[in-house]
């Protein structure tokens, strides 16, 4: 495996723990028991780390499986916007909406980064 792509894999890992520890808030705030809808980020973070945690070694299969979960985690991104405000208008719940956006965001800009290196290494 090529320096840059462990190092690609390793940036991805860092930024799939922030989206970890907004699922770890998630689950554990009181909030959830009143509005289970926040559940969606908590099921989605995790369906991602599942798919890619043991894949770190081999980077195409690696991103193959993350590029297969980043639409749902896109999705319950902004799914978790909606609802993060109906449940809370406190900062932590702002900052959670934020953060696991951010971290999906950066996780699509790693992801092309991955198919750009790959493309210029076929040439």
């Amino acid at each position: 495996m090529s320096e840059e792509l462990r190092e690609l894999v390793a940036t991805f890992q860092k930024t799939m723990a922030h989206a970890w520890m907004v699922r770890t808030f998630i689950k554990h705030c009181d909030e959830v028991e009143d509005y289970p809808e926040l559940m969606v980020i908590v099921r989605a973070v995790f369906d991602m780390s599942r798919a890619i945690e043991s894949k770190a070694d081999d980077p195409a299969v690696y991103f193959k499986f993350a590029r297969k979960k980043i639409g749902k985690l896109k999705k319950a991104a902004a799914e978790f916007r909606e609802h993060a405000w109906s449940a809370s208008t406190h900062t932590n719940f702002q900052q959670a909406v934020m953060s696991v956006e951010y971290a999906a965001e950066q996780m699509q800009v790693l992801l092309d980064e991955y198919d750009r290196i790959v493309a210029a290494a076929a040439k």
